[in-house]
């Protein structure tokens, strides 16, 4: 099995090498390490923006696929939401999360896993409620 986990288990293995997912024993949370470096702290909320981002926009891109199936053009429209989900946090996403580790990093803290969690999922929904309120439209 070794041989398998360098190939698709490869991102999944890192994800969890980095504790990004609480362990629960004898019914308190544990942490056994915290995210220390810069690189972890960065990659610890990046990750979760991606995956929060996606968990969002790929049943909008279903759905969206689902009701213009259709429509001549509008069939389209599931593909830009589907790359919104996943641009988005690549070029925005990548910053923030720099930004974050960064202000953590300078002041000498550690970020739990749970922290970053919050503060990937954090940067999700801001963007998710900017889109809904449509502020953007009114500058």
């Amino acid at each position: 099995m070794e041989g398998g986990e360098a190939g698709g288990g490869g991102l999944l293995q890192q994800i969890l090498s980095l504790r990004l997912v609480p362990r629960v024993g004898n019914g308190t949370t544990t942490y056994s390490s915290a995210l220390a470096t810069f690189p972890e702290m960065w990659y610890g909320v990046f990750l979760w923006a991606l995956v929060s981002s996606l968990s969002f926009h790929v049943p909008a891109a279903l759905l969206a696929l689902f009701t213009l199936r259709r429509h001549k053009y509008g069939r389209f429209m599931s593909v830009s939401l589907l790359l919104m989900g996943i641009v988005g946090p690549i070029t925005a996403g990548i910053l923030t999360s720099a930004a974050i580790a960064g202000v953590y990093r300078a002041a000498g803290k550690k970020m739990i896993p749970f922290e970053a969690l919050i503060l990937g999922v954090g940067q999700t929904f801001c963007v998710v409620v900017v889109s809904f309120l449509r502020i953007l439209a009114t500058l």
